[in-house]
């Protein structure tokens, strides 16, 4: 079914795409002065895939192997603020919400409520990008974007008195980040439809350590770090 799915999906694309002029070699410009507004808005909607980077104070302890994250995928969506800054720079703010979710497995424990982790968060995240766009291709332009960001994590328990000895794993409340990627605006009849991907990695330490100094499950790690693909589908 889910080949099914994607073949269906990639036939209507291209039909659609063929029917919008794209692959023409007549130059059929759709939205021919969309891109000379000084701000124009949108919204997006999407996928993520969250996972977290680790340093240990101690590599080679044999109380603190690596701790494994398995990633899970999420949903975004969100507002979109577009500010022209030339022909081929715009700058962008894209505030939206995102749900996501990991799973931490701490080594050298034996019942699942002491190794197992299940972090489920949710953000308001607040990127400032720099979009650096091609010339545009008849009814395509790609880019490349980069920037950075913010977030807020309404799941956060930093300040809960509870910890990991009595199953609470805690997070700092804010995160900073830097971003980059690439993707590509169709020029359709009515509106301009981008699909992008980027990357997120953290600048922060983001881990919330137990109130034991010693602790088996964050006593060893330095620094723990969100990195993530965020897929979105704009909409302008």
């Amino acid at each position: 079914m889910k080949k099914l799915f994607f073949i269906l999906a990639l036939v209507i694309t291209g039909s659609s795409l063929q029917a919008q002029g794209f692959f023409r070699k007549e130059k059929l410009a759709n939205l021919q002065d969309f891109d000379n507004q000084f701000l124009s808005w949108g919204y997006f909607l999407g996928f993520n895939q969250y996972d977290f980077k680790f340093k240990y104070n101690n590599e080679i302890s044999t109380y603190n192997a690596d701790v494994l994250v398995e990633a899970s995928y999420g949903f975004n969506v969100g507002l979109i603020g577009d500010m022209r800054i030339n022909k081929y720079i715009n700058l962008r703010l894209e505030p939206g919400l995102y749900f996501t979710s990991r799973n931490l497995t701490f080594p050298n424990f034996f019942e699942e409520k002491d190794y197992l982790r299940e972090v489920k968060s949710t953000y308001i995240h607040v990127p400032l990008l720099a979009k650096f766009s091609t010339k545009r291709i008849n009814n395509l332009k790609p880019f490349v974007v980069g920037g950075v960001s913010t977030s807020f994590n309404l799941s956060s328990s930093a300040n809960h008195p509870d910890d990991n000895s009595v199953g609470r794993f805690r997070m700092t409340n804010t995160t900073l980040y830097y971003e980059v990627g690439f993707g590509i605006d169709f020029y359709m009849f009515f509106f301009k439809f981008t699909p992008s991907i980027r990357g997120v990695f953290a600048f922060n330490d983001e881990l919330v350590r137990d109130n034991d100094p010693n602790s088996p499950w964050t006593g060893n790690i330095d620094y723990m770090g969100t990195r993530g693909v965020l897929i979105n589908f704009t909409f302008q």
